[in-house]
């Protein structure tokens, strides 16, 4: 099974049946098996992303539950380095969420992402590297 890094855009997008890329990411996530990391800040800006349905909150949540994401915990150690990346990206500017993913890309050495954020063409990790974005493909036929 391949390991990716799960971004907010995607998430919102499977519980969102509004939103442009749901159905293409609804058929992306039924096919392939992954094993999904992500972060408390992204399950809030998600949570916060979908504030506009409660049922689609608690399905998100219950999705959460039934182990579909693996929750990546940060310690004061990682502190340092999610604020090493805000720094460094602070003109696009980078946010919190997406530099905590960072920081779990170097923690776990994960070298794939699903992200609907073009900013990640631009993110490095601290080898130089950046992340293979599994569904860029998507992101073309807009």
């Amino acid at each position: 099974m391949r390991r990716s890094i799960l971004d907010t855009g995607p998430i919102v997008a499977l519980f969102d049946k509004n939103d442009h890329f749901h159905k293409k990411l609804y058929d992306f996530f039924s096919k392939d098996n992954y094993v999904l990391y992500s972060t408390w800040s992204v399950i809030t800006e998600v949570s916060f992303l979908l504030e506009f349905n409660v049922n689609s909150q608690l399905d998100f949540l219950k999705w959460i539950e039934s182990g579909a994401i693996q929750m990546v915990e940060l310690n004061i150690l990682d502190i340092s380095s999610v604020s090493d990346y805000m720094s460094k990206y602070r003109d696009l500017p980078m946010d919190m969420a997406d530099a905590t993913l960072m920081c779990i890309a170097e923690k776990l050495d994960l070298k794939e992402i699903i992200t609907l954020d073009k900013d990640f063409y631009i993110y490095r990790k601290k080898n130089g590297k950046y992340l293979n974005n599994l569904i860029s493909s998507l992101l073309l036929n807009v």
